[in-house]
């Protein structure tokens, strides 16, 4: 089993409707559709009547991409570390340099919000100690 493949807690049921995956996700069916047609998104399969039918894995590969989006990385990337995953396992390298130059990004966007929130603990420092200041008799 996969980190993301550990994600997810069946209830039991493997199928899920795309208002299903809206609900557990936050995603707008919209934007389910929209990741499938772009690549995003593995393959669906479908009922007989053709509706959308998700199973815990596709639910997992969702959350996944979920975390993909919060480092910042762009759509392009995403797609593309997708059907990286599709072609198999002789892709890892390329997977791997993919993951660790969003992991760079994210570093230095950490290291730039620790900078910032030092500015502001610094600000509400001061004006906690004016406040203070002028409280007194």
């Amino acid at each position: 089993m996969t980190v993301i493949e550990t994600s997810t807690q069946a209830s039991g049921q493997d199928r899920y409707t795309i208002s299903e995956v809206a609900d557990r996700t936050g995603l707008s069916a919209y934007t389910l559709r929209w990741y499938e047609r772009i690549g995003l998104m593995p393959h669906i399969d479908r009922s007989h009547t053709g509706q959308r039918r998700y199973s815990s894995r596709d639910l997992d590969w969702l959350a996944f991409v979920g975390k993909l989006r919060l480092t910042g990385m762009p759509v392009a990337d995403m797609v593309r570390y997708a059907e990286l995953v599709r072609e198999g396992e002789h892709t890892f390298p390329e997977r791997q340099e993919l993951l660790e130059r969003t992991r760079r990004d994210v570093r230095g966007r950490i290291a730039e919000l620790q900078d910032t929130l030092a500015v502001l603990d610094y600000k509400i420092d001061t004006y906690a100690g004016a406040r203070r200041a002028s409280e007194r008799p």
